[in-house]
């Protein structure tokens, strides 16, 4: 029986790199200690979220691969526990600024980079100021504990990238993030996405027949433009979509929870639900809405 132990973390950031780091790995350790033997962090957890705000000066807090501290640090940690640690972090390379997840294995090793694809441009998340479009297009990274479909944040809200990473062959999606509400809800028309947050990620995994993981940050962040109340809520579900494992909204914690790879495998060819799709058919997926 080939099984996967999956472990979804959340905490709150500060400007102090190094400390944020020290929790992130505490975090992991944490995790390892029951079981985990993927450990999924939070998208951008070396700092705050920036990209509240447009200011020039974040720029300089990117790294290539190769300097950043966060990945070195793990590097190590990952070898000596025996665990795949997913690292997002502010890349940049070629002169350009890439959102990137580095996938570190279970022997410390890098085994490459996924660049976030899909990028918001819109009040409080102006990513599209820091980060260029990917260009690594969807992978699938196969690490010593399974095919591990991985993406960033926003990109959770796009089945094609779900199915495509499933079609990859993933024995499970995951999906560093950094999303909240709004400080005053009651005056803006975004109010409470948690719910449909969690929700779209769950049907990526009942549509696909595969587990899903994602690692939300906590806290209020301020910016000059406006304020973000983080809400963590960071799950795991089973291959039905349903959630196995949860946090709260507030707490630095991790949650694990331990899946049955053959079982799932099992039920997916049961379904039968890639061996019926009509590919002659889905031309019209290419295509735009007209007025969006």
């Amino acid at each position: 029986m080939r099984t996967l132990t999956l472990g979804v973390t959340q905490m709150a950031c500060t400007w102090d790199r190094a400390e944020n780091i020290r929790a992130a790995a505490g975090l992991v350790e944490q995790a390892a200690a029951q079981g985990a033997q993927v450990v999924l962090l939070q998208e951008l957890f070396e700092t705050p979220y920036f990209c509240i705000d447009k200011d020039r000066r974040y720029f300089a807090e990117a790294t290539t691969a190769a300097a950043n501290p966060a990945i070195a640090a793990l590097r190590p940690l990952a070898r000596r526990l025996g665990v795949v640690i997913p690292v997002s972090f502010f890349e940049t390379d070629g002169g350009k600024y890439y959102n990137t997840l580095a996938m570190i294995d279970a022997d410390g090793e890098v085994l490459g980079l996924y660049r976030k694809s899909h990028i918001p441009d819109f009040p409080d998340y102006e990513e599209a100021f820091y980060f260029a479009p990917g260009d690594t297009g969807f992978r699938v990274f196969h690490t010593r504990h399974g095919r591990l479909g991985a993406a960033v944040c926003w990109d959770q809200w796009f089945p094609e990238a779900a199915r495509i990473m499933a079609l990859q062959g993933a024995d499970a999606l995951l999906y560093p993030t950094a999303i909240g509400r709004p400080v005053n809800p009651d005056t803006s028309p975004f109010k409470n996405s948690l719910p449909h947050w969690q929700r779209v990620m769950q049907g990526h995994s009942a549509a696909n027949v595969l587990p899903v993981a994602a690692s939300n940050r906590i806290g209020v962040e301020r910016g000059e433009a406006g304020q973000t109340q983080f809400y963590g809520g960071s799950f795991i579900t089973d291959q039905t979509g349903a959630k196995m494992a949860e946090a709260d909204e507030a707490s630095s914690c991790v949650r694990v929870h331990t899946l049955d790879l053959d079982a799932i495998a099992e039920y997916r060819a049961g379904w039968g639900i890639f061996r019926t799709r009509r590919t002659d058919l889905y031309g019209g997926i290419l295509g735009e809405r007209v007025g969006v």
